[in-house]
């Protein structure tokens, strides 16, 4: 038992190091610029949104909860805790999205390309938002980074990757995913 004690707390100590590291290295990403930072909004209850689902009014979409905003306030302290250079954050029009950059960074702009396409209703507008997005991209410096608060859908589109809910996706120029990093609530 006493043997099992030993390999246990070696294993929490040895990961707890491992992630701090990962959390380092891509800090230092961060603070390289150059990069495109993808956020799954922070953590709304369900999947999709309701039947009478009405982009300008948020009490007829799925929203944040008390445990999505503690994330969102989570990761604007990564970014403030590392003095992580913040200069554009762009957001879908999904209320969910809107809240979690404004307590995040407390600014952001919409940018239609980065709405969801998940439900019937917005699913033909998949083409032309990967398009307008392509077209965004090319146009960027490639010297500060970019942060896109978005949604599943859209990530999973551009870089073929799943995130969790408030989880950080960190791509470089030419969309190859450089570290990705999930955020608690």
């Amino acid at each position: 038992m006493k043997i099992f004690k030993t390999i246990f707390i070696t294993f929490i100590f040895l990961t707890c190091t491992v992630k701090a590291d990962l959390d380092q290295n891509l800090i230092t990403k961060f603070q390289e610029g150059g990069k495109l930072i993808f956020i799954r909004h922070a953590y709304a209850p369900g999947s999709g949104d309701p039947q009478n689902f009405n982009l300008n009014d948020c009490s007829t979409q799925r929203n944040l909860n008390h445990s999505g905003r503690e994330q969102s306030k989570n990761i604007g302290k990564l970014f403030s805790r590392h003095d992580i250079e913040i200069n554009n954050v762009y957001s879908s029009e999904w209320c969910r999205c809107k809240e979690t950059a404004s307590i995040a960074f407390n600014k952001f702009e919409t940018k239609k390309f980065l709405n969801s396409f998940y439900s019937a209703q917005f699913a033909k507008n998949k083409k032309k938002q990967v398009k307008e997005f392509q077209k965004f991209i090319n146009n960027w410096d490639k010297k500060e980074n970019l942060i896109f608060v978005t949604h599943y859908v859209f990530i999973s589109e551009i870089l073929n990757y799943a995130p969790s809910s408030g989880e950080i996706v960190v791509a470089d120029k030419n969309l190859n995913i450089v570290d990705t990093l999930e955020i608690e609530y």
